[in-house]
């Protein structure tokens, strides 16, 4: 029998999530290039970004159902292939099509991804599952970050789009590999015997159904934002994308750091604070211009830092009858509303730069308007207008949260006097 070597399957796990994230840090930095060979409008890009975010939950979900029976390194294997067939697709795209379907693919994978190695992390580190989590999560954020340093050196040497995401293709190939040579345990479900029908109970559990819901708006919250950051804040400073590398950087550190962060504070306490400091960068990302507004987003990173991997901690932890599928419900509802508050807030965003241009102007007209012209001038001041107003939109959602964990704090420290009791 081969030993299960936990720290390379680990490791093999990071490269996996490093080529999700670097397909988010990418897509991020390349979404106005895009916009601009392909001829596309808002609502256009909104619905190409969503479709990475469909593709995930669509696997995350099946993947969580299957994941106990087909085993993690199948999935992995199926995660690989997809990854590849959609990083080539993107390079050869040939309009609104091809993109439309090598990002759903792309973000099939890393549904895919996600679906066997949250509960791989958990299963090889049964004991220290939040902190385990937030350090294989570090790689969502630290691929972002590497995604829009890359963006910005190969903007800089004159290397166009389809360069930026063949280097997701390197990552992919050796995590590929290592996962064929590594021998995977069975997930931590199967080992301790919780038959299926208790894990499909425990996903009706009242604080399962609460944590689900919540998953909604902390994604919106990290994903959305992160996501959109190039568009929306592009003529309100000149370095949008610095800010999602600031952002990006904090979230990093911050989830390397997250050992004794999670022990002193419970994770519902640290859902609790990222909440409040969410709504805080937010507002001033929002309302700041100039250089202040790196100031708001190393605020905001601080704030959605720990969301995603505290909030898969927190189930794993809490409710461990729902094993593999708990984690990957919470995944899963956490992209499916992104996707959709993406796809309507592109909508949005479209409506709102309509309203601020001349009574009866084509938005496509204005946006085929060459650069310095009027119209461009009148287009580019409407965007600054419309950007801040989306991310003052999206506001409300962690001011719900901060109220939505403030009862959670309450309620899991009644629950364990109750059962000190």
């Amino acid at each position: 029998m081969e030993i299960i070597q936990r720290n390379k399957l680990f490791t093999a796990s990071c490269l996996a999530l490093l080529v999700t994230s670097l397909s988010f840090g990418i897509r991020a930095g390349i979404l106005n290039q895009l916009g601009t060979d392909f001829q596309l409008n808002a609502t256009q890009l909104g619905t190409i970004t969503a479709t990475a975010f469909w593709g995930f939950p669509l696997a995350v979900v099946i993947g969580g159902m299957v994941v106990d029976i087909i085993g993690m390194k199948r999935l992995l294997v199926i995660a690989f292939l997809f990854h590849l067939l959609g990083i080539i697709l993107t390079i050869t795209a040939q309009g609104y099509w091809t993109l439309f379907i090598s990002t759903l693919l792309i973000g099939i994978a890393n549904g895919t991804v996600e679906a066997a190695c949250n509960p791989l992390v958990t299963a090889i580190y049964p004991d220290n599952k939040t902190t385990k989590l937030n350090h294989f999560h570090l790689w969502f954020p630290g691929g972002i970050f590497t995604g829009t340093l890359i963006v910005l050196l190969f903007n800089l040497l004159g290397l166009d789009w389809k360069m930026q995401v063949g280097v997701m293709l390197i990552p992919t190939v050796i995590y590929g590999y290592l996962f064929s040579k590594l021998q995977f345990p069975p997930t931590e479900r199967v080992s301790s015997g919780i038959s299926t029908a208790a894990m499909y109970r425990s996903v009706t559990s009242p604080l399962f159904i609460f944590m689900f819901i919540c998953m909604f708006g902390t994604a919106i919250t990290e994903l959305f934002t992160g996501q959109w950051i190039d568009v929306l804040l592009k003529n309100v400073t000149d370095n949008a994308i610095l800010i999602l590398t600031l952002t990006t950087g904090v979230m990093v550190i911050g989830r390397g750091l997250a050992e004794p962060v999670v022990h002193r504070f419970s994770p519902q306490g640290v859902l609790l604070i990222s909440a409040i400091l969410s709504a805080l960068g937010l507002y001033l990302l929002s309302t700041l211009s100039g250089n202040s507004i790196f100031l708001a987003a190393f605020i905001f990173g601080i704030g959605v830092c720990y969301f995603w991997p505290t909030m898969l901690g927190f189930v794993a932890e809490n409710i461990p009858q729902s094993g593999a599928l708990g984690l990957n419900l919470m995944g899963g509802a956490g992209m499916f509303a992104v996707s959709v508050y993406m796809m309507f807030m592109g909508g949005y965003y479209d409506s709102r730069l309509i309203e601020k241009l001349p009574e009866g102007a084509s938005l496509q007209e204005y946006s085929a308007a060459p650069g310095g012209s009027e119209m461009a001038l009148v287009l580019s001041q409407a965007k600054s207008a419309a950007g801040p107003e989306i991310l003052q939109a999206t506001l409300i959602i962690p001011v719900v949260l901060t109220l939505a964990f403030a009862g959670l704090v309450i309620y899991m420290r009644n629950r364990k006097k109750v059962e000190i009791s």
